[in-house]
């Protein structure tokens, strides 16, 4: 799919609001249900996010759709994982077989997951994968940029037609979820250039590296940073710069999403790198978004302090592929069904209201 700056301009300029007044009225129906006021705590903050997202009493999350996008990272060549590249390949038919950790999640909630080559590093062919390979894998950031902007641009245009496809499928929650050996250090870069931190403090063990590797993951990230800081010029350089093409079509997922009106469940620390560049490209979008877990990767709980966030779940989670996103996914439908099935005091006939300080419709 091409897809150019005056496409990305249009994409942004079409993200509107949440409705902050059927929030209003959702609240209002919330604080009459036949409880205390507040009592579900989350569960009611999430349900009236999404009456806003979808402008609508009765919000609808039945079908759930994960993408999860693979693509491979030149900067691996610099040692910083423990794992070799030839994991990725080899994980992408692990999830078109059903066998991975996202497969039984998302099994377990419902959701059909999607798998999207957007840069694996090899030739894949595979009944049920979407190939849409803008190039084999990216270059090392640690000698330059990642990838150009054009190729950045292609990545999230990618993004953008799957997700519009898994919503023209009905989809009513999305699900992130990526695939790419060495996609931890292009997510600490990001966050490190987008958030102005250290990356030795954005920086963690990825697929468990011992403490030489972690040092020199952030020696590897520093120098990434240094030799690309003229290219930091805005969320899309950045991105070209320093992401990789599955955090780029995540990027443009989410903002279809946003588009359309439609959630997206945020996995973990890759796909908070994602989201962190879609905020930055237009800020209406943090609203469309839940994101799952905090992961057990160090930065993450920067990023939410950074952006004045919370995760949904605290689980010590740092797989990837899009299992937090399917496990919230669960409780975010408890939310809707909290909403559109537990009585009101005055449909179940429940006297109290007033000494809870419900004001009765």
């Amino acid at each position: 799919m091409e897809f150019s700056s005056n496409d990305l301009d249009d994409l942004l300029a079409g993200i509107t609001p949440v409705d902050v007044d059927i929030m209003a009225q959702s609240q209002h129906k919330l604080d009459n249900l036949t409880k205390p006021l507040g009592a579900l705590g989350k569960l009611e903050y999430v349900a009236k996010q999404l009456c806003g997202i979808q402008q609508s009493l009765a919000p609808s999350v039945a079908v759930k759709k994960i993408l999860t996008f693979a693509g491979d990272h030149g900067v691996v060549a610099e040692g910083v994982s423990a794992v070799p590249a030839e994991v990725t390949p080899q994980m992408v038919y692990n999830f078109l077989s059903g066998g991975a950790g996202v497969n039984v999640l998302a099994a377990h909630v419902g959701a059909e997951v999607r798998v999207v080559d957007v840069g694996v590093a090899v030739p894949l062919d595979n009944d049920g994968l979407i190939c849409r390979k803008v190039k084999a894998g990216t270059d090392n950031i640690r000698l330059g940029a990642a990838m150009s902007e054009e190729e950045a641009l292609r990545a999230i245009g990618v993004g953008v037609e799957v997700a519009r496809q898994a919503m023209d499928d009905g989809a009513g929650i999305l699900g992130t979820g990526e695939m790419g050996i060495g996609n931890t250090t292009s997510s600490a870069a990001l966050f490190a250039a987008f958030l102005g931190l250290p990356a030795a403090e954005i920086t963690g063990r990825g697929t468990g590296i011992d403490d030489a590797m972690l040092a020199h993951k952030i020696e590897v990230i520093d120098d990434a940073l240094l030799v690309n800081k003229a290219r930091l010029t805005s969320p899309l350089a950045i991105l070209a710069a320093l992401g990789g093409l599955e955090i780029a079509a995540l990027t443009g997922m989410i903002l279809a999403a946003a588009q359309q009106r439609v959630a997206v469940v945020v996995d973990g620390f890759i796909s908070s790198a994602a989201a962190l560049v879609a905020i930055r490209m237009e800020p209406k979008v943090v609203d469309f978004l839940f994101f799952s877990h905090m992961s057990a990767e160090q930065g993450h709980r920067f990023f939410f302090h950074e952006v004045g966030l919370q995760p949904l779940l605290h689980l010590d989670l740092r797989l990837g592929e899009g299992t937090g996103a399917a496990l919230a996914m669960n409780i975010i439908e408890a939310s809707v069904k909290i909403l559109t099935e537990m009585a009101t005091f005055a449909e179940a006939g429940v006297a109290g209201a007033e000494e809870l300080g419900v004001e009765q419709a």
